[in-house]
């Protein structure tokens, strides 16, 4: 039992930075498009990225949902 818990846990750390490497890139890839397009000064873009991630912190809806209505983790087969 602990390899398989083992195994979770690196496949969670694996999967988390996967996604923050790949942020890394889609960040450099949306502050590049919307400052040279002008659509957006750097200030109002740092502004705008560092709200998405206060509000991705604190609002956890769509997690909440999936979890309490769409899937019963308790129903899956192992």
């Amino acid at each position: 039992m602990d390899i398989i818990l083992d195994l979770i846990i690196f496949i969670v750390i694996l999967g988390l930075a996967f996604d923050f490497i790949n942020g890394f890139h889609d960040t450099a890839n949306t502050f590049a498009t919307s400052i040279s397009t002008r659509a957006l000064t750097p200030r109002r873009r740092i502004t705008c990225r560092t709200m998405n991630f206060i509000v991705a912190l604190m609002f956890t809806g769509a997690a909440e949902t999936i979890s309490k209505g769409i899937v019963d983790p308790f129903s899956l087969n192992t």
